[in-house]
């Protein structure tokens, strides 16, 4: 990976993609200090020393890389983009005129890129407001004293002032993401997300060594280092895993030309999902807490979500966190990947796979090879999520900030192999060797 990037670098095109990469990179680090208009830095800095983020909130504090509890300008992070690309994937499947632009090509594609620009900016809006609202009413931090004081100007016209600045500061890290893709080394969104994640670690890692007891909390600190490690390592090997289905052209002639005839394959992943099934439950699970939240009952059925479903290391928590990471895992394989479709395609253009006959028999071959992969790689993201939860017993309960969550660590490994092998391809397209040596 350090000798792509160090070769990239000599390569002078390269090397502004970049360095302009860096830049946008550092612009969005920077908004993602800068406070939000009406909010008493101060008093936000002192709550957030506090705050015990968990469940749906620490995935949003997460994915705009600790500037969600700031409350400042990029608070809202990539995440509405994120929300609102997995909203149309899923209404690709059930909505007729999306599933037609989607295969129209380019310009499907770029018409379903700008519906979900404007389902960004709506959730944006929506996310902002229950943001801003929640700092206002001192929710946001239930357990610190100054809580309902960080908004010191709770008027109408301050409050639609911060909505509109955060749904801005949305719109603006969207355009920095496009930036980095049309001008920079590709994959813009990807990266900012990256980002984001990433700027946790050193303060994450920190606060555990600051928290630990053995050795004044090297060992702790050591620990989490080497499980970090193992993580990464297994990550690398599942993403990497594929189930490759040999995929053979008949040949056939068109006027003097000869066409088909090669042989190719399927490439099936272990983990086709990726980390939607992870982000799915965490959002889901959250819901029970955040409805007890809202009524204030102390009811009985209140009073044993509170008990079970609050805390991550509960084991009811903790088993239907599983049960559902599998769930989402074969529910968005079976919206995502259609065996039907790709049996068809392969019938058009002559193509099958050896000893399987062509239509409705590829079809369920598929769809049995793919139910077959998708045990291990449901099986792998739910084990992976639960990593932090487990570890956590040690070093002070499930509440701490593990830098090597399930969520982060498979978008960093994601986004970090994707970006190298990108680089790669570029470098070597730029690499031109002559017939004479």
């Amino acid at each position: 990976m350090f000798t792509a990037f160090a070769r990239a670098f000599k390569t002078p095109d390269l090397r502004k993609k970049l360095l302009f990469t860096l830049g946008m990179i550092v612009i969005y680090r920077l908004g993602a200090h800068i406070p939000a208009p009406g909010v008493d830095y101060t008093k936000v800095q002192q709550c957030i020393d506090q705050a015990d983020s968990g469940g749906l909130l620490g995935l949003m504090q997460m994915f705009s890389g600790g500037a969600l509890l700031q409350i400042t300008i990029f608070a809202l992070g990539i995440m509405p983009y994120i929300t609102a690309s997995i909203i149309l994937q899923l209404l690709t499947v059930v909505i007729p005129r999306l599933e037609a632009l989607k295969k129209e090509g380019q310009s499907g594609t770029a018409k379903i890129t700008q519906y979900t620009r404007y389902l960004t900016v709506a959730l944006a809006v929506l996310q902002g407001t229950g943001l801003v609202a929640t700092a206002r009413s001192g929710a946001l931090f239930q357990n610190c004293s100054v809580g309902d004081q960080i908004v010191a100007d709770k008027s109408v016209f301050t409050t639609v002032i911060m909505v509109i600045t955060m749904t801005a500061g949305t719109a603006a890290v969207m355009w920095l993401g496009e930036l980095i893709t049309d001008r920079g080394i590709g994959n813009g969104m990807s990266i900012l997300m990256f980002i984001s994640i990433a700027a946790t670690f050193p303060g994450a890692l920190w606060s555990i060594k600051e928290s630990g007891k053995l050795a004044d909390g090297w060992i702790e600190f050591g620990t989490v280092i080497l499980i970090g490690f193992v993580m990464v390592g297994l990550v690398v090997f599942v993403e990497q895993a594929q189930r490759r289905i040999p995929v053979q052209y008949a040949k056939r002639m068109i006027g003097r030309r000869s066409y088909g005839g090669t042989s190719t394959y399927i490439p099936l992943k272990v983990n086709q999902a990726g980390v939607i099934p992870v982000i799915f439950a965490s959002s889901l699970l959250y819901i029970p807490a955040l409805i007890v939240q809202f009524s204030g009952s102390n009811a009985g059925w209140a009073t044993w979500i509170t008990d079970n479903f609050v805390q991550q290391n509960e084991p009811f928590y903790m088993v239907a966190y599983f049960l559902l990471i599998v769930f989402f895992a074969f529910f968005y394989v079976a919206i995502s990947f259609n065996p039907d479709e790709v049996a068809d395609n392969m019938k058009k253009y002559g193509g099958f796979i050896p000893g399987i006959r062509a239509g409705r028999p590829t079809a369920e071959y598929l769809s049995y090879v793919l139910n077959r992969i998708t045990w291990p790689g449901s099986l792998y993201l739910a084990l992976i999520a639960l990593v932090p939860t487990m570890a956590l017993a040690g070093f002070g309960g499930a509440n701490a900030n593990f830098p090597f969550g399930g969520t982060s660590i498979l978008i960093i490994v994601g986004v970090g192999l994707e970006t190298v092998k990108q680089i790669e391809s570029q470098l070597q397209q730029r690499n031109y060797e002559g017939f004479l040596r």
